[in-house]
């Protein structure tokens, strides 16, 4: 008994012996250096809304952003909420996408093709092939790409998931209207807010940190990539009390004056060239001076003012959750907005609301065309429209580990499109590594990567665009460009930025070898 009892002992000590030999032999695995990703999206906000591009409001930190970092002064989104987030999640043109218009409702049936109104299985989103790269991936914010619940976020590559499916909605509720029932989702599973307390841009920021927050708990050596898509300050006019407090009497002066400090401010930035001048207000637009209701035209800015300001509050909190995790110098960030200002009157909507106070619960109003006119300075046209204002877009790119030196991008353009061949690049992979044999449809547009370190790329193809019958495309310095009224105009970009002079009639042969273009593009897409 005393010799077996000895034999287990010395059994039971080489064990622990051998263990720790063998613990100390291993090799700890590198952390992953590849740079986590942060997109961050605004909702119909226009072009000079923010203080780096020109306005007004405190933006203070999308200011530290551009101030250290790449603003572009010519990037371009798709005009439209829907088609901009499918075109910037697949890299394709959106019809290409299946959403040739806007999402399809749940209720509705599926026709399935380029208008079937959610993202198609041609594609795949930049959550499903930086995951398949090996980053964690993360959204919190509007989806707006597939209102079933089979094609939500995290049927589409997000790890987690939390925000608004559907699109305009309240802020304070989801509303639940007899034509359309707003839905907001946490992960695969339906999530009601709270009846007092809620405020959806900061819930969209809150989840945002909680996310970063939790893979940092994980000690995780996977890079992240964290989609965070604002619907502020698209439509309805819902702020904050304290927010709204801060722009107290600021736009008294009127849009006039607003647009025209504005374009002062971008000027002395070097936002819009020296030698640029500023688009006329247009017939549809009243002088200030002849309004009534002042006081209410003011508010409806002020209020619009308070709800970009809250979503700047919540990005500087992003931040400093990346600092306190030692993560913000590897963390490439990119803002952009969806399209250019909205020029939408929503109150001729039967919407069985009570709009009697802008800015509350309850109410469901918009800024209306004039506001819109001095959200997208400087140029004409707003959301929908294939003009400047309607498609050019505010984007600031950082990146502390890998931009040397921050400035102003005005000699290169970039395409919403650029951003799936991009971050695929950052991440170290190309297209056909992460397709996983799948059969997809090429990408469209190409990684901008080198222009952050002031090289230039060529661009060999033009970029085209159409919502709703507004189409346009541009091909060098050259834009041809027509509205659902209008007739084709082509502009020189470079002479012309604002699209102040058509010059479809001294150019009749580029005018039509641009539409010939414009129509192989059309049919080979899908354009109705």
């Amino acid at each position: 008994m005393i010799i077996k009892n000895i034999i287990k002992i010395i059994l039971y000590v080489g064990t622990v012996v051998l263990a720790v030999s063998l613990s100390s032999c291993s090799v700890e695995k590198p952390k992953d250096k590849r740079p986590n990703i942060v997109l961050i999206m605004a909702d119909d906000m226009g072009y000079s809304d923010i203080g780096c591009y020109g306005g007004e409001i405190a933006t203070p930190n999308l200011d530290f952003l551009a101030a250290k970092g790449v603003r572009f002064t010519n990037f371009y989104n798709a005009a439209k909420c829907c088609p901009t987030r499918a075109s910037l999640l697949t890299g394709v043109y959106h019809h290409e996408a299946g959403m040739g218009r806007m999402v399809s409702e749940s209720g509705k049936e599926i026709k399935p093709g380029p208008y079937q109104g959610f993202l198609n299985n041609q594609t795949i989103t930049l959550a499903e092939g930086l995951k398949r790269a090996g980053y964690a991936t993360y959204m919190s914010g509007k989806w707006h790409v597939g209102e079933r619940k089979e094609h939500w976020p995290t049927k589409r590559g997000f790890d987690q998931y939390f925000g608004l499916i559907s699109g305009a909605s309240s802020y304070y509720e989801l509303l639940d209207q007899k034509e359309r029932k707003r839905v907001m989702a946490y992960n695969g599973e339906s999530w009601h807010p709270p009846s007092e307390g809620f405020y959806m841009t900061d819930a969209f920021t809150d989840k945002a940190i909680s996310f970063i927050s939790e893979h940092e708990t994980k000690d995780s050596d996977q890079p992240f990539f964290l989609y965070l898509a604002y619907n502020a300050p698209h439509w309805p006019l819902h702020a904050l009390p304290e927010d709204i407090a801060k722009y107290e009497g600021k736009y008294t002066i009127g849009w006039d004056e607003i647009r025209k400090n504005r374009f002062a401010k971008q000027l002395e930035l070097g936002i819009v060239k020296s030698n640029s001048i500023l688009s006329s207000r247009t017939l549809t637009i009243p002088s200030w001076d002849s309004v009534e209701n002042k006081e209410d035209w003011a508010f409806r800015m002020q209020v619009y003012a308070a709800m970009v300001d809250r979503m700047d509050q919540g990005i500087g909190k992003v931040i400093k959750q990346l600092e306190k995790a030692g993560e913000l110098d590897n963390t490439l960030i990119v803002f952009i907005s969806d399209n250019g200002g909205s020029a939408e009157n929503v109150e001729s909507r039967n919407l069985d609301i009570d709009g009697s106070v802008i800015g509350e619960k309850g109410s469901y109003k918009a800024y209306k065309e004039p506001w819109a006119n001095a959200s997208n300075t400087p140029y004409r046209q707003y959301k929908n429209d294939m003009y400047e204002g309607g498609i050019a877009s505010p984007c600031i790119v950082y990146w502390a580990k890998e931009i040397k030196e921050s400035r102003i991008e005005s000699n290169q353009f970039g395409h919403i499109l650029d951003i799936m061949p991009t971050f695929l690049e950052v991440a170290g992979v190309d297209y056909s590594e992460v397709s996983n044999g799948q059969l997809l449809i090429p990408l469209k547009g190409q990684s901008i990567l080198p222009v952050l370190n002031n090289r230039t790329i060529t661009r060999d193809k033009p970029f085209y665009w159409e919502f709703a019958g507004a189409k346009a495309m541009r091909s060098g310095d050259m834009k041809l460009v027509k509205g659902t009224t209008t007739d084709w105009e082509l502009y020189n970009l470079e002479n012309d930025p604002h699209e102040l002079s058509d010059l479809s009639a001294e150019k009749p042969g580029m005018v039509e070898a641009m539409k010939n273009s414009y129509q192989e593009w059309a049919i080979e897409v899908g354009v109705k």
